[in-house]
């Protein structure tokens, strides 16, 4: 690979900026380790003058070094009217003691007039200003011209000289914001291009998601001569979200052969997105390209049996190359040579024509008559097929169990009800003969009982002590039939290592949730049986 971009993870600045999002110190520290772990170029942490928190970040960050990133502190240019050395942001920027620094300034005349009300010159002297007082710092800098696009297009020769101030106030980088992201790939693409021949120096992109062309335009940006791009890593922000960096990685790296990171570092991306996902509390969709769990999921016949023959005939690379795996899903459409490869990774000896591979299909055929559905509960279809061709044994037996909570009194609850007040679980486990009751208390029913059912087989089994329920979703099978109608929960799991999805189907959705909790917690038992076999 001879072309190399720089990717500008903008994750704990930008991404914070999200619905929802809330980074702790530790969270956004854990979320620096693992981009510098992945070798991402730049990681614009915060902004040390707007809060205490981000304060109080760059200060726990001067004691950690980092190996492969350059940490960039955030702000804006000095306030109009005010001197670079007296504002306080800036001031706060140099305490950050961060190698490089961000800043942002008005690209766009209607916003130089209309928004912060100030004159097109004085807009330029703040620009100059603050750039020759950071670079004065030894700074390395970026500027960030926002809403260079829309400015562009209602006034180019004042967007251009924006840019053009930037340069000669010793700026080390131009960063042409989409900021209202409302530009398509060709704009993108044109405008970037004169940006580029004009101002002969290094240009990025900032795009956001408003039309949903982020990542394209980023992509058009750097086919345009752009050489670094911002986003954030799994593509939240504020509004639509930013632009997804896994999503340029994998463009850039694995189809066009553009060096973003480390060429060792790529097949951890599929891991690292769903560490910082989790983190920020954010679930990663299971259809993001490269990295989600559907990324390189087949269920339709035909499809299987063109990826098992020539996996290019249905994928565009092999997962393995940014560390996801190909899955096929299991549903009356799969066809038999997907059920024969999902039985033959628990009973390797069973063949196609095997009479056990006709008892499995029956059996998943006899289950989603009843209302079962697996392709989004793999690891429930293997404890499925466990159970039909005799490689099953049960860990424990579920004796009792009790919930007291203010709905106890009702025949039904809903979802919603199940997620809005506190309950108490009581659970009786019996393992090889020996009983163990708990209680435990949880944010609905189902919390609580996954609790209460961990806590009193971790007794027994300490490996429970790192699992947790991470989702939990409910569908009524049949709504005309009010009251009497069926159930279908699906709960995915997680440890430190991996996660699992597991279901459930009743008339009553506790019982639904406890057939899929009890099946999550047999299937991670399996699991670690079967790690230990592997060691020795």
């Amino acid at each position: 690979m001879e072309k190399k971009i720089k990717i500008f993870d903008s994750t704990l600045r930008d991404g914070a900026q999200s619905n929802g999002i809330s980074f702790t110190v530790e969270d956004k520290i854990k979320i620096v380790k693992d981009l510098d772990f992945m070798g991402i170029s730049y990681i614009e942490a915060g902004n040390p003058g707007s809060n205490p928190k981000d304060a109080e970040f760059f200060e726990r960050m001067k004691g950690i070094e980092l190996k492969n990133s350059v940490l960039v502190a955030f702000g804006s240019t000095r306030h109009a009217g005010k001197k670079a050395e007296d504002d306080m942001n800036l001031r706060a920027i140099l305490g950050a003691q961060t190698p490089a620094a961000a800043v942002f300034g008005k690209a766009w005349d209607f916003h130089v007039t209309d928004i912060i009300r100030t004159t097109l010159e004085e807009n330029l002297s703040m620009i100059k200003d603050t750039i020759e007082f950071l670079k004065a710092h030894d700074k390395e800098v970026f500027f960030d011209a926002e809403h260079f696009f829309d400015g562009y297009k209602e006034n180019s020769g004042y967007a251009i000289e924006v840019l053009k101030t930037a340069k000669a106030a010793g700026a080390d980088h131009l960063s042409l914001c989409d900021t209202n992201g409302g530009c398509f790939p060709d704009e993108i693409y044109e405008i970037t291009k004169k940006a580029v021949e004009e101002l002969d120096m290094s240009i990025g992109i900032h795009c956001h998601n408003d039309c949903g062309v982020a990542v394209a335009n980023s992509i058009f940006a750097i086919k345009a001569g752009a050489d670094h791009v911002q986003g954030t890593f799994t593509g939240f922000g504020e509004r639509c979200g930013n632009t997804c960096l896994t999503n340029v990685i994998g463009d850039l790296q694995v189809k066009m052969g553009i060096e973003c990171i480390p060429a060792e570092n790529l097949s951890m991306l599929t891991r690292m997105a769903a560490e910082i996902s989790e983190i920020a509390n954010c679930k990663l969709s299971k259809r993001e390209p490269f990295v989600g769990k559907y990324a390189f999921a087949h269920k339709g016949g035909m499809h299987i049996d063109g990826v098992s023959k020539a996996p290019k005939s249905f994928e565009h690379i092999n997962p393995d190359t940014v560390g996801n795996r190909r899955r096929f899903l299991t549903s009356e459409v799969s066809g038999k040579s997907t059920i024969i490869s999902i039985i033959q990774k628990i009973a390797p000896h069973i063949k196609k024509d095997s009479e056990e591979c006709q008892a499995v299909i029956d059996r998943l055929k006899e289950m989603e008559y009843l209302g079962y559905q697996y392709e989004g509960a793999d690891q429930g279809f293997e404890l499925l097929i466990r159970k039909t061709i005799g490689k099953y044994k049960p860990f424990f037996e579920l004796e009792t169990f009790k919930i007291i909570s203010q709905y106890e009194a009702k025949a039904r609850l809903t979802a919603e009800e199940l997620e809005k007040e506190t309950a108490t679980a009581v659970i009786k486990v019996k393992v090889k003969g020996r009983s163990e009751i708990t209680a435990a208390e949880g944010m609905g029913p189902v919390d609580a009982l996954d609790k209460a059912l961990r806590k009193a087989l971790e007794v027994f089994y300490p490996q429970l002590s790192t699992v947790r329920l991470t989702d939990y979703k409910v569908r009524v099978l049949d709504s005309k039939a009010a009251a009497a109608s069926k159930v279908r929960v699906v709960i995915e799991s997680a440890d430190e290592e991996d996660s699992w999805s597991t279901v459930g189907v009743s008339q009553d959705i506790i019982e639904a949730s406890l057939i899929a909790l009890t099946d999550s917690i047999e299937y991670k038992l399996i699991k670690e049986i079967e790690k230990l076999i592997q060691f020795y």
